[in-house]
């Protein structure tokens, strides 16, 4: 398994509520870790097939160093390349209703296809979640046996002119919506999620249906990396010969998983059922 895609570093802060504007708040607890869509799917998906390798590109500081130390120490094999730039950071608020609220520091660093990583080792992966990268990085994900991406930056993978396997997509955030014909060729499956009420599949030939979430393991603590986490296990269940409504099933473990640990990768699953 494999990701290709991009890292934030995350300060996290704990409070009973987000601030109103001009208001004041207490920290209850605080920390940081890296995040960001890339690492988190890199993650659950090194739980599940038991190893993974993320490409990346990470800022040449402090930060970008030591987010490479610790997905390494989270069990993640990384193909890093460092740039000349910040390393992109974020500021995360989690509330006592477990939403999380972020504000985000700096340009997005994705991995180019130019990039001397092992592309090559792609052609024996079964299969691939992307979260950034240009156009030839896409296409060098395409070597995998199954390919997954965010409806982030559609219009890269428009560009790319590869088929995906699963496009996965939000019914609530218009940063990650997918509309009826943006890409050429069509995805196979588009997945549409929409939180704890669960979601819907379509393919291009009209079939389409429901899925539902799945029972939450423990108790709500916050929702940071939970759609990740979810695209993490599509992948995985897709890329291992399950059909798509079990493929869904295990993604909604997972995404359900998350969200009672604090921070993404505390409650992500272990091992796929």
């Amino acid at each position: 398994m494999a990701v290709v895609g991009h890292v934030e570093w995350i300060e996290f802060a704990r409070v009973e509520r987000v601030p109103a504007p001009g208001q004041i708040v207490h920290v209850l607890a605080d920390w940081e870790e890296p995040g960001g869509g890339g690492a988190v799917a890199a993650v659950q998906l090194a739980k599940l097939a038991g190893e993974a390798t993320f490409y990346t590109a990470l800022g040449d500081d402090e930060l970008g160093h030591r987010a490479q130390r610790e997905l390494e120490a989270l069990g993640v094999r990384v193909e890093a390349v460092f740039r000349a730039e910040p390393q992109r950071r974020a500021f995360v608020y989690l509330d006592d209703a477990g939403e999380r609220t972020i504000t985000v520091i700096g340009d997005r660093l994705g991995p180019r296809g130019d990039d001397p990583l092992a592309w090559e080792e792609l052609a024996r992966v079964d299969g691939v979640y992307l979260t950034s990268g240009d156009a030839e990085a896409v296409r060098a994900a395409r070597r995998a046996r199954t390919l997954v991406s965010t409806a982030r930056g559609v219009e890269v993978l428009a560009e790319s002119g590869v088929t995906l396997d699963a496009l996965v997509s939000s019914a609530r955030d218009e940063g990650e919506r997918y509309r009826p014909g943006q890409l050429e060729p069509t995805p196979r499956v588009v997945v549409r999620t929409a939180g704890a009420t669960g979601g819907s599949w379509e393919h291009p030939d009209g079939e389409h249906g429901e899925y539902v979430a799945s029972r939450l393991p423990g108790e709500v603590k916050d929702s940071y990396g939970c759609g990740d986490s979810f695209a993490a296990g599509l992948t995985f269940g897709l890329a291992e010969g399950r059909g798509l409504t079990e493929a869904l099933q295990l993604a909604a473990e997972c995404g359900a998983a998350c969200l009672t640990g604090s921070g993404p990768y505390e409650g992500q699953l272990r091992g796929a059922r």
